[in-house]
């Protein structure tokens, strides 16, 4: 092979995005330290666009998911404005692959099982953080961490009503393969009312 990068060519990708999105994140296991990373772009009711990086948490048949603060910057987007786009990127294999669509929140259940599942630093810091508001001082968040830990001391933490899950629900995915010159691969599935379909587009 001419190139370090492996070519990527829709006769070659599977039918169902999921299973290439698996078969490209399971290629990656041992070579990012954050497999899990990804950008979430969301904007506004406005069109004001945001981007940060969380970690996707839950990927199914139907749909990816994270979690957050419903009061968050994120969460006020999606309230306001339920689309959003994920971008994962895998620099050792020249790979990206991008998901746009629709966002609601996960079940009550879903979100309970996975906040038990996290650390108990963790839960303390998902009460204790009122994201995206402004803080006087590191000692203002600090003495508020102190607050819930002497609360729930000696008993499991609960999830607070502002915190949980979000599941987007993809209708287009882009699977971007670098290839030397810039001439890369771009293979996009598109949801249609039969199913995937499948098309390259130009780098």
């Amino acid at each position: 092979m001419s190139e370090r990068w492996i070519p990527f060519d829709p006769r070659d990708a599977a039918p169902d995005p999921l299973e290439q999105f698996r078969r490209w994140f399971d290629e990656a296991r041992d070579l990012m330290r954050e497999r899990e990373a990804v950008a979430l772009a969301t904007a506004s009711q406005s069109g004001e666009v945001h981007v940060r990086m969380v970690l996707l948490r839950y990927l199914g048949s139907d749909g990816c998911g994270w979690f957050t603060n419903y009061q968050s910057r994120k969460g006020r987007d999606l309230a306001e404005n339920p689309h959003a786009s994920i971008l994962w990127y895998c620099e050792p294999l020249g790979r990206q692959v991008r998901i746009d669509g629709t966002v609601s929140r996960m079940t009550p259940e879903q979100s309970d099982e996975y906040f038990a599942s996290r650390p108990r630093g963790h839960q303390i810091g998902a009460h204790a953080s009122h994201q995206s508001t402004v803080l006087s001082s590191r000692t203002e968040l600090e003495n508020r961490v102190a607050d819930v830990n002497a609360r729930f001391e000696g008993q499991s933490v609960p999830r607070p009503e502002e915190w949980g899950g979000y599941l987007l629900t993809p209708r287009h995915w882009e699977f971007w393969q670098h290839r030397t010159d810039r001439l890369h691969d771009r293979v996009n599935y598109d949801i249609t009312s039969s199913g995937w379909s499948l098309s390259r587009t130009s780098p």
